[in-house]
């Protein structure tokens, strides 16, 4: 079942996306990459992902599996000869799941700080946002039990779920000139980040960040260009 062809339907810029290039990586998966154009959706993506119509879609032999973290788990399971995703210990790893799931909360809130102009809401997104990442920091020393990644000695489960996130944290800090990841409130994750983005199974795949730049400002004027 491992060795049936693999295709990966996405987008770059997606943080989703991104998650299940790194899982992929890190269990050392030969896989072909469909690009979907943004504002489209190739008739393979409506067929495979019928119920939301969306990115991305993992294409194991003839069989779609949707859903980022969905995708994530699946390639841990089907791939078990490298190296293990979600920590072994139930405990940790349903503390793994919960802290993954409360990643894509976090990020659909923490989004808002691109769009909002109204400079109230905007720095009360801000302080959201910025609570949130104290919560991830004080999860790392408790997750990693003192090591490099949320993971423990290697990247993991959580550290794809919120790493697939840096980027896109990046461009609100350059483009909204705000502070989210920093040395003095989040110490922890500002040591983490950089860890994170250098791993082998990162490195090729992370977004460029001038060209992220770029499309973030694509994004917002065309978001706030409709009625």
């Amino acid at each position: 079942m491992g060795g049936d062809e693999v295709k990966l339907l996405g987008a770059w810029p997606s943080p989703y996306v991104l998650r299940a290039r790194i899982a992929l990586n890190i269990k050392s998966v030969d896989y072909e990459f469909l690009e979907e154009k943004f504002g489209s959706k190739s008739d393979l993506l409506l067929k495979s992902n019928p119920v939301h119509k969306k990115i991305p879609v993992l294409i194991h032999g003839d069989r779609p599996i949707c859903e980022s973290l969905i995708i994530v788990e699946y390639i841990d399971q089907v791939w078990p000869s490298g190296p293990s995703l979600l920590p072994s210990d139930p405990y940790d790893r349903a503390i793994a799941r919960f802290w993954a799931a409360y990643a894509d909360q976090w990020f659909s809130s923490a989004i808002v700080v691109l769009y909002e102009d109204d400079g109230e809401k905007a720095a009360a997104a801000v302080e959201e946002a910025k609570k949130g990442l104290s919560l991830f920091d004080e999860a790392l020393v408790k997750c990693s039990k003192g090591q490099n990644f949320f993971g423990g000695d290697r990247m993991g489960y959580l550290d794809i779920a919120l790493g697939s996130l840096l980027s896109w944290i990046k461009v609100i800090q350059i483009l909204r000139n705000v502070s989210l990841i920093d040395e003095s409130t989040t110490p922890n994750l500002f040591r983490w980040a950089p860890r994170f983005a250098a791993d082998h199974a990162v490195k090729d795949v992370f977004p460029d960040i001038h060209k992220h730049l770029e499309f973030a400002k694509f994004l917002v004027a065309r978001t706030k260009a409709q009625p």
